[in-house]
């Protein structure tokens, strides 16, 4: 499984198998997001667009229960992020072809877009001025932490993505090596399985994350006044 094996150059730069295979993935999405989307109707919904309603719906659901009524800012970002870990990490079933999410180069990239995803995100929420200064509360000397905080979480979406793409693959080939195509089915099932999951666990860690930017810079909401019953004339 050499994902980093170079296909062709162009100028001083190698174009690896990793590369070539998440072109390919946008390109698919891109393709397929076009023909789904080119006759869409209100009154006579297809099957493809009922099925592409639903899966947004299904998206929508999931931001919601983390975000309450801000989902909508949120289902492109997290709807192309699902969907292209879940592509690329079923990548690996067509023969010939690796999945870019088992090089750590490429879940590295992922996890950089979280991470600017996370800070873009928290200045919309609030402005500049006021995310930065939660990098000083409660007290400055916390500063360092909080940036290895970022920092470490970063680290640890490429790595633990890519530990278990890569695993789940050498653990298929061993199978199949051993038992020949003799259990060929379950083996498959189970991939297709832990890719999805895989690509749920790593979206739903990036929005918590997103979450967090958003919610922690806005003011805790203030308690009702108490109400004086003499005030309001009740006498009980």
């Amino acid at each position: 499984m050499d994902n980093i094996g170079v296909v062709f150059q162009v100028g001083p730069f190698g174009v690896t198998r990793t590369v070539v295979t998440t072109w390919g993935i946008m390109l698919l999405m891109a393709g397929a997001s076009w023909l789904a989307t080119r006759r869409l109707s209100v009154a006579s919904p297809g099957l493809v667009q009922t099925a592409l309603e639903g899966l947004v719906q299904a998206i929508d659901a999931a931001i919601a229960a983390v975000l309450p009524g801000r989902s909508t800012p949120l289902i492109p970002f997290m709807g192309t992020l699902w969907l292209f870990i879940a592509i690329a990490n079923l990548a690996g079933l067509v023969p010939g072809l690796d999945s870019p999410t088992g090089d750590l180069s490429a879940t590295a990239a992922l996890a950089v877009v979280v991470f600017l995803a996370v800070h873009g995100f928290g200045i919309r929420a609030s402005s500049l001025g006021a995310y930065l200064r939660h990098y000083l509360a409660p007290s400055p000397i916390l500063l360092p932490f909080h940036l290895l905080g970022e920092l470490s979480r970063t680290l640890a979406l490429a790595v633990r993505l890519f530990g278990n793409i890569m695993s789940l693959e050498m653990a298929a080939l061993l199978v199949l090596l051993v038992a020949g195509l003799l259990v060929p089915v379950p083996v498959l099932m189970l991939h297709v399985i832990e890719a999805l999951v895989q690509a749920y666990i790593f979206g739903m860690l990036a929005l918590i994350y997103i979450a967090g930017g958003m919610q922690s810079r806005e003011p805790p909401a203030e308690a009702p006044p108490p109400t004086d019953s003499h005030a309001t004339g009740d006498t009980t």
